[in-house]
């Protein structure tokens, strides 16, 4: 029986860009979409990896497996590290990837591109029933583009030009994203963790 990870979210283009990153691991991935019931975790962590491991967590005591959680933030050195362990919510509680472009492009509003540098950051955990959790971090350095350009990703893609590239994450090509995107980085220093998990019985 292949061992059972659940995946700390209802995002299903989490769920597919993971699946796309580490074909071939002997899991079965499911998501919480898949466990009625399942608490929705407050992300107050002052830290990316505090709201990962909090995730991560509550979703292996839940579910009484594996579970995998990550948070992701997008950090601006010209709004001092924002919109950072905010990022999904930066326009607010319940507002769309749109919206929160919208603001960010606001804030940066004058900003010439030199001054535009951001990366980033994905802290992704494991953990297990009651047990230890593992983290790892990936990250990207880039810029902020000065308009969304592209229709592919989520979140900030559409604005974020990953370093060495002319095109937003949002223009390349799901391939392309996941040969250099921050949550490919992470991914890759889990998969060790993730090759040696046993089911949970």
């Amino acid at each position: 029986m292949k061992p059972i990870v659940v995946l700390a979210t209802r995002n299903r283009h989490k769920l597919g860009e993971l699946l796309a990153l580490i074909p071939g691991l002997e899991l079965e991935f499911r998501t919480l979409a898949d466990f009625p019931g399942a608490p929705e975790v407050v992300e107050d962590g002052k830290t990316l990896e505090e709201n990962a491991v909090k995730k991560a967590g509550s979703a292996a005591l839940f579910c009484g497996l594996w579970a995998l959680a990550d948070d992701t933030g997008l950090e601006v050195d010209a709004l001092g590290g924002a919109p950072g362990v905010y990022s999904a919510r930066y326009a607010g509680p319940g507002r769309s990837y749109a919206d929160n472009n919208l603001k960010l492009l606001a804030e940066l509003d004058g900003v010439p591109p030199g001054r535009r540098t951001a990366r980033f950051s994905c802290v992704m955990a494991l953990a297990s029933p009651g047990g230890p959790v593992t983290t790892v971090e990936g990250r990207l350095e880039g810029v902020i583009a000065l308009a969304a350009f592209g229709a592919n990703g989520f979140g900030y893609d559409p604005l974020f030009v990953a370093a060495g590239q002319e095109k937003t994450l949002a223009e390349l090509a799901p391939e392309e994203k996941n040969a250099l995107s921050h949550r490919a980085a992470a991914v890759r220093k889990m998969e060790p963790y993730l090759r040696r998990l046993k089911a949970v019985r």
